[in-house]
């Protein structure tokens, strides 16, 4: 007699238990190995893409544009390290100087855009001494520059750096032979300066809606 293929409702060792084919049934498919490369890449895109969000916008596209035939796309020369560090060093410069600027709705419903000063604000696009006219100082002295700005100003600038720092062209340019540490260093900054900025911009926010940032809502002029 055959064996009974079953025993206690158990399939015996002699037998092959069939595979689920039913929808319901879960399939496990074997999972993609990523390797430490890749994984080093989404690391550091996934922090810069946070990062940016507190640059201004114009920085950011300037370095983008101007970075890949200033680095002579990773064939560095000397001539090219004096152009990629004047870009750096001005780009942060307008980073600083972006943070101090403020936006303004006025009675006109025009939009003025200015440079926050120690004793009040000074605006960029007045037409005629008549538009000045109707501004008072009261509406001056409150967008003058605030200790808050200098802490936005200095992490703006950081944060830019950061963005900079962590380009492969950059990297290719001024450490081509960097050593591990110096590459775990350069992989892991932009996510603790992102975590640090992040921090620091939710606890301190700004109201200043400058020239370059995403958010150009302007603020109400008081009446």
């Amino acid at each position: 007699m055959p064996p009974s293929p079953q025993t206690n409702g158990q399939p015996t060792a002699g037998t092959v238990p069939a595979m689920p084919n039913d929808a319901g049934d879960v399939t496990i498919a074997p999972a993609a190995a990523a390797g430490p490369a890749s994984k080093a890449t989404d690391k550091v895109m996934s922090s810069a893409a946070n990062l940016a969000q507190l640059l201004p916008t114009g920085t950011m596209l300037a370095y983008q544009v101007l970075s890949p035939p200033f680095t002579n796309h990773d064939k560095c020369k000397a001539s090219n390290q004096w152009l990629t560090a004047a870009l750096v060093i001005i780009l942060v410069a307008l980073c600083i100087l972006f943070s101090f600027t403020d936006s303004v709705l006025g009675r006109d419903q025009k939009l003025y855009y200015g440079v926050a000063t120690p004793r009040g604000f000074n605006m960029f696009n007045f037409s005629d001494k008549e538009e000045k006219l109707k501004w008072t100082p009261a509406e001056f002295r409150r967008l003058r520059i605030q200790p808050l700005d200098f802490l936005h100003a200095i992490f703006t600038a950081l944060v830019f750096l950061t963005m900079a720092f962590s380009d492969m062209g950059l990297q290719n340019c001024f450490f081509p032979n960097a050593g591990r540490n110096t590459a775990e260093l350069l992989k892991n900054l932009p996510l603790g300066i992102a975590f640090l900025s992040s921090f620091v911009f939710m606890v301190f926010p700004t109201k200043r809606k400058g020239i370059g940032y995403t958010d150009t809502t302007p603020h109400e002029k008081l009446t």
